[in-house]
């Protein structure tokens, strides 16, 4: 008869420590004991990313836009204008003044002339006005002078570097040289009596019946204009046609916005307003960055953005010098 062995009773299991688990020697340590949190590390890096990508690209944008789209932009309205003021011209509509047919003054921006400079290949439609908005679109001319053609100095200024850079090389001129004007009263041609600098004697006085014109734009390195360089030039025929028609408004003065190398003052509510879009859609590529993706998010924001920075750097570029 075999004898039944009693299996042995199991150990008891031992009680668990009452205080905190000590992590294994050599193992990693929780990230909630010290270190930090990789999830808000790399919350971190994507918002700095994301906010050191969207400044590089309006950098590039401003630079695209002063040097490539204000060119082209330039020669829209160029075209756009040269073929409303050639129809103008045939229907006698033409401005004769700084006055209207409904004699009101001018509205900024409004085509008053043609001026061509045989010597520089140059031939562009002049408008009312010389703040930096309206001399995006082409030369201004200065209000508180007469037109071309008639009697008195008339000035016209234009930008030497950027949205065309219609008077770029008016240092290459040459005393003799012609520039021809087409108004509403007909088609006059100066001769260039001499370029001015900084610190020039200006021509001798202008004889009460005859007529000058007085070419301005910036003057020193392209980008970083230091003074106005001016060109001078009489008609040669030694006469002008009758004034135009009485002013219905006087200038108590030339608004400072109008002046040389003057920045526009009216860009600064506009261009806080396009910096908050701009900012509203960075914080949009930012979330959406981290919700769908880095390569989704860019190809979604990069066209938002784009417009917007474009936009922004067109305003910007009202604050800068007129005839830059």
């Amino acid at each position: 008869m075999t004898a039944v062995v009693p299996a042995p009773a199991a150990a008891p299991l031992p009680e668990p420590p009452a205080g905190p688990v000590a992590p294994p020697a050599g193992g990693p340590a929780s990230p909630r004991a010290g270190g930090p949190d990789p999830a808000r590390s790399g919350s971190g890096l994507h918002v700095a990313g994301s906010a050191l990508t969207v400044l590089a690209l309006l950098l590039v944008g401003f630079t695209v836009q002063v040097t490539l789209l204000s060119q082209l932009r330039h020669a829209r309205s160029q075209q756009t204008a040269y073929a409303d003021f050639r129809a103008a011209l045939a229907e006698a509509t033409a401005p004769v003044g700084q006055t209207g047919q409904d004699g009101a003054l001018l509205a900024p921006g409004t085509a008053v002339a043609v001026l061509r400079i045989p010597a520089l290949g140059v031939r562009q439609v002049v408008f009312e006005g010389t703040a930096g908005g309206v001399l995006q679109a082409g030369p201004g001319h200065r209000r508180d002078t007469p037109l071309p053609g008639q009697p008195g100095t008339s000035v016209l200024m234009g930008r030497r570097a950027t949205y065309g850079a219609p008077f770029a090389e008016l240092f290459r001129l040459n005393s003799g040289d012609e520039i021809q004007v087409v108004t509403g009263q007909g088609e006059f041609s100066y001769r260039v009596l001499g370029v001015r600098h900084a610190g020039d004697l200006a021509p001798q006085p202008l004889e009460p019946d005859r007529s000058r014109l007085t070419l301005m734009t910036a003057d020193g390195p392209m980008f970083f204009p230091t003074d106005v360089l001016r060109v001078d030039a009489d008609l040669t025929d030694g006469s002008a046609p009758a004034p135009a028609p009485p002013r219905r408004l006087t200038f108590a003065g030339l608004p400072d916005a109008e002046q040389a190398m003057a920045g526009d003052p009216a860009a600064w509510m506009p261009l806080v307003l396009w910096a908050q879009a701009l900012c509203a859609a960075a914080f949009a590529i930012t979330w959406a960055r981290r919700r769908w993706g880095a390569v989704q998010a860019w190809v979604v924001g990069v066209p938002v953005l784009g417009a917007v920075g474009v936009a922004t750097a067109d305003t910007v570029a009202r604050l800068l010098p007129n005839v830059l």
